[in-house]
């Protein structure tokens, strides 16, 4: 452990010079990233990416910060350009493990450092708010890190008394994955980081994937006789038919109590950025008005 902190203090510190270096010739630091949550919290730093991977991605499931327009992209998240990274001529690449193995490579066009918002040691709070403070120090931005720690601070405190009446009944928090199937998010997650800050109770308390989330049939919310679902938007094109006549959706008994809604898309794989937009979006749904219907109905009692 002390080599990886020696090797990323060692990043920080040659990006920080090399950015002081350039100080002159160029209004800000010129960060490439690929993960959605990095990128979501450069912007939150006030960093403008000098290129991402798969924008359109980003506008559409991430929205929160918007991407500023004509943002290059670098081809695939998982899969990076090497030869479009290289034009862009980056001062500092930032990237998670799960690219490692182009970590080399990367490092040659310019100094490249890694990090997890999402990792086995420690929860994904303290590390979003670690990753953070990791890139605003990486781009000379350390007011801009203390800031947006303490607006994810207050935004949670600001939403807490807003969302009191979803804390009567435990909560479900769901995505389709398919017309049959949903992925439920529980221990380890950013949703639930934030439900425990909102005193909320999640209603899933099984075992999760590294990511915090677990793949399941209806079938198994089933058994939840108590509990509310709330459904993150996009709603794949199968399963919409699902949230109408689906006689198995129609049978569960949240959905017979009409403590089922849906929410707008969230980042799942965020950081303190999308944990923002998910204390908002669960405020805003608390105080909107019931809408009757087994596709639409009240989370909240």
């Amino acid at each position: 452990m002390r080599d990886v902190l020696f090797s990323r203090r060692a990043v920080i510190a040659g990006a920080a010079a090399l950015l002081g270096s350039r100080a002159m010739a160029a209004p800000g630091p010129r960060v490439v990233a690929f993960d959605w949550g990095i990128v979501e919290t450069l912007l939150g730093l006030g960093v403008e990416p000098a290129g991402i991977a798969e924008g359109d991605g980003y506008r559409e499931w991430v929205r929160e910060p918007a991407l500023p327009p004509g943002v290059p992209d670098l081809g695939l998240r998982v899969e990076p350009n090497l030869e479009a990274v290289a034009r862009l001529k980056p001062d500092l690449i930032v990237i998670t493990p799960q690219l490692a193995s182009f970590e080399p490579m990367l490092a040659r066009i310019a100094p490249t450092l890694s990090l997890a918002i999402f990792d086995e040691e420690g929860d994904v709070w303290t590390r979003a708010r670690q990753v953070a403070l990791t890139l605003a120090a990486a781009t000379g931005r350390e007011d801009a890190g203390v800031r947006l720690l303490a607006d994810a601070d207050a935004v949670l405190a600001a939403v807490r008394p807003k969302v009191e009446p979803l804390t009567a009944r435990p909560l479900y928090l769901a995505s389709f994955v398919d017309a049959r199937h949903v992925r439920v998010y529980g221990r380890g997650s950013l949703f639930d980081a934030v439900l425990t800050r909102l005193g909320i109770a999640n209603a899933f308390t099984g075992s999760t994937s590294f990511w915090g989330f677990v793949t399941f049939g209806l079938e198994h919310l089933a058994t939840a006789q108590d509990a509310a679902l709330l459904v993150f938007e996009p709603v794949p094109p199968e399963a919409q038919a699902t949230l109408v006549h689906g006689p198995l959706w129609q049978r569960l008994p949240m959905v017979e109590a009409g403590r089922v809604g849906l929410l707008p898309p969230v980042w799942s794989f965020g950081g303190l950025v999308s944990a923002m937009r998910f204390a908002r979006v669960l405020a805003d749904h608390a105080a909107a008005p019931a809408v009757s219907g087994a596709g639409r109905g009240d989370a909240r009692g």
